[in-house]
C-alpha cells in the first residue's frame, strides 16, 4: 500500500478532484494548509505599505492506493490536473504504508481501502 500526498494550488482543487474521479480514485482526504517553497512567497502592497507574504494557502490531497500501478495512475492524474508551469504548482510525495485498519470492521491492509 502506498500513500500519495499532493500539496497544490487552491484553484486546482476541482480539476484534481475531477481527474481522480475519472480514474476511479474515490478515497481521498483534503485539507487546507499553508506553506512556502523556494520562492518564500511574494510582496504585496497593503494600504500603501509593502508586505511580504511568506505563507501561501494550498490544498493537500491524501490518497491511499493498493499498489504501484495505482500510485502511478494517481500521480499522473494529479500532475496533469495541477500543472500551470509557474512557480507554486506544488509537490507530490509518496510513501510506503505498513498497514491500514478500517475502524468499523477491523479489516486490515488492502481490504481496508477497497
Amino acid at each position: 500500500m502506498i500513500k500519495v500526498e499532493a500539496i497544490v494550488r487552491e484553484d486546482k482543487f476541482e480539476d484534481i478532484k475531477e481527474a481522480l474521479n475519472e480514474i476511479e480514485v474515490n478515497g481521498i482526504t483534503v485539507s487546507q494548509v499553508m506553506g512556502c517553497g523556494k520562492s518564500k512567497g511574494y510582496k504585496e502592497l497593503v494600504r500603501g505599505t509593502e508586505v511580504t507574504i511568506t505563507m501561501l494557502p494550498k490544498i493537500k490531497f491524501e490518497i491511499v492506493v493498493s499498489n504501484e500501478e495505482w500510485e502511478k495512475k494517481t500521480i499522473d492524474a494529479i500532475l496533469k490536473a495541477a500543472f500551470t508551469g509557474n512557480p507554486g504548482d506544488g509537490k507530490i510525495f509518496s510513501y510506503d504504508l505498513r498497514n491500514v485498519i478500517r475502524v468499523r470492521t477491523k479489516e486490515t491492509g488492502t481490504a481496508a481501502i477497497n
